[in-house]
């Protein structure tokens, strides 16, 4: 097991920041909610983000071990920044049209419709800051 941690740190520190934030992400929801919900294991959306803490600990991780200044990083933090944003955005609204859609869905004139959508998909900035500071926080602990 030696071998794997340091024959790749930065994959390592990536992969263990995104699987801690989903256990966070599920006992959060446990502790503020006073039930599991075990889709939080393995769902998208929540506190803390786990894309953020993934991307985050990927790239100071790249930071640490190549450089602050290398293209490694360049490139890590420019796919990093769209993650964040895609996050934030992109699938927040996702997230906000399938509340929406299920409200619809609910409604008698459309009763038929036998789906509900996941509205658990993207992340509020809190959500995303909280991840990225976890990544941070995970990564450090490696290097």
């Amino acid at each position: 097991m030696q071998w794997l941690l340091h024959s790749n740190r930065v994959l390592i520190s990536a992969v263990t920041a995104a699987a801690t934030a989903q256990l966070l992400k599920f006992l959060i929801y446990m502790v503020l909610r006073h039930e599991p919900r075990y889709d939080r294991l393995f769902g998208a959306g929540g506190m803390p983000s786990s894309h953020s803490a993934m991307v985050v600990a990927l790239l100071s991780s790249i930071g640490y071990q190549y450089g602050w200044r290398s293209g490694e990083f360049a490139i890590s933090a420019v796919l990093g920044l769209i993650v964040l944003y895609d996050a934030i955005h992109v699938r927040r609204v996702v997230g906000l049209q399938s509340r929406y859609l299920n409200l619809v869905s609910r409604s008698e004139y459309l009763a038929d419709i036998d789906r509900n959508f996941p509205e658990f998909i993207g992340h509020t900035p809190w959500e995303v800051a909280a991840g990225a500071i976890w990544g941070l926080l995970i990564s450090r602990l490696f290097y």
